[in-house]
């Protein structure tokens, strides 16, 4: 194999490590095309590329990155192929022909590890912003040690129950208790973190989204003891327990073996309000933080949701809608659904990528 080739197929592990599709299968491609083209400018070696190794649009800013930050010659290095700024020509030149930023040298070990470092894009980076109904699976469980990562906090809560020798108040209890004293004991509330609850919707409209939010309500499950976890679509399941369970897929597995109406229909009005008849006092009776997510596309009575997102706001210390579609910049919140929801809601935020819930686990953080 040639240097050229060989710099070709680094080029194209590359673009596979940052995400671009189609990178490694077209590579017997790319190298016939490279030798039947005439390199003599850097155009016709640019567009070679960029034809043969992106499959989507959505690609091509990065293969526009990667193509600048690769190909070009090292410090002080003479190359066969002297890149110079886009739409200007390229000689050839010497027969030293090294055009990886990074060089892989020899020593004692023998040859050191490939490595590629692009400043302006990482393949971490591309995954974060990327939206989770086009992730493959390999990206939504990289995706999921992602979220893992993360610091799930909604904040501290005064609880009724008071710890002696804190505060201001004095605990006249105690001193009944021991008598004289040249010292008042003082007393304080407790503090206890904040539960959250969640609430999902699982309908046909939100299927593409499903796997990858129940594998983040998992995550929460995971690292946070006072969280109870409901789906719904025309009816309200809860899956708690079934998500406590450490394997994400075995709790996965056990969850949509509690789900009878998986895909179906949205009611949003009719779940929230089994969900007040059945749990509201028994998980929100210490002041949670509830997300509700969902796409808002709601087939009840407008007038049902708002009235039940009115007792469900009354109820809760802040209520968080969480809507994928609103990642998209086009989207409105016009639906029937969302018009009738949103007076009740204290955020209402975008959950379609790992960027948008970084957000979340900010803004979670500063409830307190």
């Amino acid at each position: 194999m040639s240097a050229l080739a060989a710099n070709v197929v680094r080029f194209g592990r590359v673009l596979h490590g940052l995400g671009v599709r189609g990178a490694a299968g077209r590579m017997p491609d790319v190298l016939s095309a490279v030798e039947s083209i005439d390199i003599g400018r850097r155009e016709d070696f640019f567009y070679t590329l960029r034809c043969l190794l992106v499959n989507l649009a959505e690609d091509l800013p990065v293969f526009d990155r990667a193509f600048a930050a690769f190909w070009k010659p090292a410090p002080g290095a003479r190359t066969q192929v002297d890149v110079r700024p886009m739409g200007q020509d390229f000689r050839i030149g010497a027969p030293v022909v090294e055009l990886w930023t990074l060089h892989a040298g020899t020593g004692e070990g023998g040859p050191a590890a490939e490595r590629v470092e692009l400043a302006t894009y990482s393949a971490r980076e591309l995954l974060r912003q990327k939206d989770f109904s086009r992730m493959t699976g390999e990206e939504l469980a990289e995706a999921q040690a992602l979220v893992e990562t993360f610091r799930w906090n909604p904040g501290m809560r005064l609880s009724r129950r008071w710890e002696p020798g804190a505060g201001s108040r004095p605990d006249l209890r105690k001193l009944f208790r021991i008598g004289e004293t040249f010292r008042i004991p003082t007393r304080a509330r407790k503090w206890k973190r904040r539960p959250l609850v969640v609430l999902c919707d699982i309908s046909g409209s939100m299927d593409r989204y499903s796997r990858m939010l129940l594998r983040f309500a998992h995550c929460l499950a995971g690292g946070y003891s006072r969280l109870e976890v409901f789906v719904f679509a025309t009816r309200l399941t809860r899956i708690s327990l079934a998500l406590r369970r450490k394997k994400t897929e075995r709790a996965l597995a056990e969850a949509g073996a509690a789900v009878r109406d998986w895909g179906g229909g949205t009611r949003i009005g009719d779940a929230l309000r089994r969900f007040h008849v059945d749990w509201s006092r028994r998980v929100l009776g210490h002041g949670p933080v509830v997300l509700l997510i969902s796409d808002g596309w709601d087939r009840g009575d407008p007038e049902d949701l708002a009235r039940e997102m009115a007792r469900l706001h009354r109820s809760c210390h802040r209520l968080i809608w969480l809507n994928p579609l609103l990642g998209s910049p086009a989207y409105e919140p016009l639906t029937r659904g969302m018009r009738a929801a949103l007076p009740y809601v204290d955020d209402f935020l975008p959950v379609h990528n790992i960027a948008s819930l970084a957000e979340l686990a900010r803004l979670l953080r500063t409830l307190e």
